[in-house]
């Protein structure tokens, strides 16, 4: 569980100029949004939703705000990208994911191949590499990952094939940052090839774990695990 840095207010959206701009209507004002977030987020940020955004503290920023979640017809959405990664190290660390208690170590961003994986976790036993996803797109109770395509994510995968290869756990772990999904499969339509190289890493060894979250504007916090399916 962690805590939502605030203090939050509502706002309209406007618009999304590029990936990480918003225009925001805070009481008949526009003020300018970092979105930390690179994907599409269909359906989310949509002109006239509500969203919640706080202001920077650095005066010297281009933006004077950060666009922190999204009210859906069917909750709270957490859009920073950041967020998943420092739920998971929590815990990680309190041991409050039942699939992978039990690691004395847990280091974060641990170069491996090409890539930066999220996380190695040892105990006497066994070493793990795990890379964790951000989700925001459910459709119908569906998460779907991910919602542009991703040529990051599938190398990230190709490198967790490769560790497992050598003896390593590895886990692809996904974080749907809202609380009506279901279940979760690859966006196929979206990027195929992300969808492929899944399906065949999981078949050859890498787990795939996806936990959803419960949202609310003081706090999130890992809810419950939910099924993958491929």
């Amino acid at each position: 569980m962690l805590d939502i840095i605030g203090p939050l207010r509502d706002g309209i959206l406007l618009s999304r100029p590029n990936r990480f701009l918003a225009l925001v209507d805070l009481e008949g004002q526009t003020v300018s949004a970092h979105v930390p977030n690179s994907g599409r987020l269909p359906a989310l940020l949509e002109p006239g939703k509500t969203v919640l955004v706080r202001p920077s503290p650095r005066a010297d920023r281009r933006t004077s705000h950060d666009l922190v979640m999204v009210q859906h017809t069917t909750g709270l959405v957490s859009v920073d990208t950041r967020m998943p990664t420092l739920l998971v190290a929590s815990a990680l660390r309190a041991g409050l994911i039942p699939e992978m208690d039990g690691y004395d170590q847990v280091r974060p961003e641990v170069v491996y191949g090409q890539s930066r994986l999220d996380f190695r976790l040892s105990r006497q036993d066994e070493e793990c590499m795990v890379e964790v996803k951000s989700v925001t797109l459910v459709e119908q109770g569906l998460a779907l990952f991910p919602d542009a395509p991703t040529q990051r994510g599938t190398r990230h995968l190709r490198e967790l094939l490769h560790a497992h290869q050598r003896g390593f756990r590895a886990v692809i772990f996904f974080v749907v940052q809202r609380r009506d999904a279901v279940h979760l499969s690859p966006n196929d339509p979206t990027d195929p090839l992300f969808g492929a190289t899944l399906r065949d890493v999981v078949h050859r060894g890498v787990e795939a774990i996806c936990y959803r979250c419960d949202v609310g504007r003081t706090l999130i916090r890992l809810d419950q695990r939910i099924p993958v399916q491929l």
